[in-house]
């Protein structure tokens, strides 16, 4: 009966103290992922702080450039008002000078150009008594030419000038002595022939060797200032007529004589 007795009372106990156990370990479990959750918050929310704080921090250099733009424009406006300002004075102060300056280059320009038409004039009847297949007189870009073709001053293939050429040439420099504002450029001029000779190797030495001789006679023998006359050869490359006829071939061997206005008056103006 003692035995009947007593093992009910042992089960209950054993159920006891397993309920018992139980309960503290379910609890603990709860509080571990409990703590666990509130780590990972309080990881979360740290981070988001931090990005917070890296966007606040890039918030404050952006409203810091653009505060350092807004100044540097306006300094530079300031600065351009201040230009303006100054360049509108300094105009006001100018255009007056500036249209006596225009007004004295139009003046010059106009003297020039009736001095220039004068001395085409005085050229063309002085030299009247000649052919206009042996010479011309016009006047291209504010320049006076003297276009004298080969017959009247060279034999073919020669840079001696005969004597009905040196005639002109004297009749020339007789206009060309009493008129001191001008420069003289002598050019040479070819067909395209070739030549090849003892004394030339080529339509160029012989244009230059041409342009040469009457330079020569101007300044030695008509006492034409040597500083002003220049002597060049053009050789075959710059014709005025066609070289596949005899008479377009003539017409490129030519020598002219190229008058220029002193223009050291209106640079002078320019410059001012």
């Amino acid at each position: 009966m003692k035995k009947i007795f007593y093992f009910p009372v042992i089960v209950t106990i054993a159920l006891g103290l397993t309920a018992t156990s139980c309960g503290p370990s379910k609890k603990l479990t709860a509080s571990r992922l409990s703590v666990e959750k509130l780590q990972k918050d309080s990881t979360n929310t740290h981070r988001q702080l931090n990005d917070c704080n890296a966007q606040l921090r890039d918030y404050n250099v952006q409203v810091k450039n653009l505060k350092d733009q807004k100044t540097t424009l306006l300094e530079e406006n300031t600065s351009v008002h201040n230009d303006l300002n100054t360049l509108s004075s300094e105009s006001q102060l100018t255009i007056a000078d500036q249209q006596k300056q225009l007004t004295s280059f139009q003046n010059m320009i106009k003297v020039q150009r009736d001095a220039m038409s004068k001395l085409k004039n005085s050229i063309s009847d002085a030299l009247m008594n000649y052919k206009t297949d042996e010479l011309y007189v016009y006047i291209k870009d504010g320049n006076v030419y003297v276009s004298m073709e080969e017959k009247l001053l060279f034999k073919s293939g020669s840079d001696i000038v005969d004597p009905k050429g040196r005639e002109a040439l004297k009749t020339l420099a007789v206009v060309l002595n009493s008129t001191k504002d001008i420069t003289v450029m002598i050019e040479g001029h070819t067909d395209n022939v070739p030549i090849s000779t003892g004394k030339f190797n080529d339509n160029w030495d012989l244009s230059t060797a041409r342009a040469t001789s009457i330079v020569r006679i101007l300044a030695n023998d008509y006492s034409f200032d040597s500083k002003r006359i220049t002597a060049s050869g053009k050789g075959e490359f710059h014709p005025i007529k066609t070289n596949d006829t005899e008479v377009g071939r003539a017409g490129n061997r030519r020598t002219e004589v190229i008058l220029s206005p002193d223009m050291k008056g209106i640079y002078e103006l320019l410059n001012q």
